[in-house]
């Protein structure tokens, strides 16, 4: 039995990449796609929102001369070609998926997001990705995952990272870095630890939206994340009021 029965799951593009460096590693996308159909399958109503940073990211562009908006735009293209990409791995490994975008895109995906056509899909047990990002420039994707998390009234927000949990420091540059196995809202900021960015992290803390940070990269650790007896600390930290 799960803990939530409706999770907004945040991936990183940078995460779909895998080893290549850029654009989509198939054995990551098997891999993710295999645990979202488990938790799916279970009865767990799954939201997804996904990066697009292995493929472009908006301000990398405005450094390279790109227009700020322009570039927000060509990232939000990119979150779409992930999301379709997340779909069909869903569809290969026998789960049922959808995308619905936050800007028209014509034939592709499902249509417009709104919160209750992805509540209706979500409850016929279909993995809902939303791609597009908020469908606006100079917000993340973390923003966009925090919005659609407090819309459509999920119960968690999970950020799949390649790291297991927040730390007192980055543990990829600093060893002696400590685990929190969980953390308040307030204790994040107190200590300017990056979890999510400013928007996002407020959106999530004003509308009481606890967030766990776990480790993706490792099979089976969202249906860990999500089991009623599992052991967070094991796998993920924390965020709550």
């Amino acid at each position: 039995m799960a803990k939530y029965k409706r999770i907004l799951l945040k991936l990183s593009g940078e995460s779909l990449q895998g080893k290549q460096g850029y654009g989509l590693d198939p054995e990551v996308l098997a891999s993710y796609a295999a645990q979202i159909r488990v938790v799916a399958e279970a009865g767990v109503e799954v939201g997804v929102v996904i990066g697009g940073g292995n493929i472009f990211r908006g301000m990398t562009g405005v450094g390279k001369g790109f227009d700020r908006v322009r570039g927000d735009q060509m990232g939000m293209l990119a979150t779409v070609i992930n999301s379709l990409a997340l779909q069909s791995a869903i569809e290969n490994a026998g789960g049922r998926a959808c995308v619905l975008t936050s800007i028209p895109m014509g034939p592709v995906g499902a249509g417009i997001y709104s919160k209750f056509r992805a509540l209706e899909l979500m409850r016929e047990g279909y993995v809902v990705i939303i791609g597009g990002g908020t469908g606006n420039p100079f917000f993340t994707t973390d923003t966009a995952s925090a919005l659609r998390g407090v819309e459509i009234e999920a119960d968690v927000l999970l950020k799949g990272t390649r790291v297991d949990g927040v730390y007192t420091a980055d543990p990829e540059k600093d060893p002696a870095a400590v685990k929190y196995d969980r953390i308040s809202f307030a204790e994040v900021i107190e200590k300017r630890l990056k979890v999510m960015d400013l928007t996002a992290f407020t959106m999530c803390m004003e509308n009481r939206l606890p967030i766990i940070v776990f480790d993706m990269d490792t099979p089976g650790n969202l249906e860990r994340v999500l089991a009623a007896d599992g052991a967070l600390a094991e796998v993920g930290t924390l965020v709550h009021n």
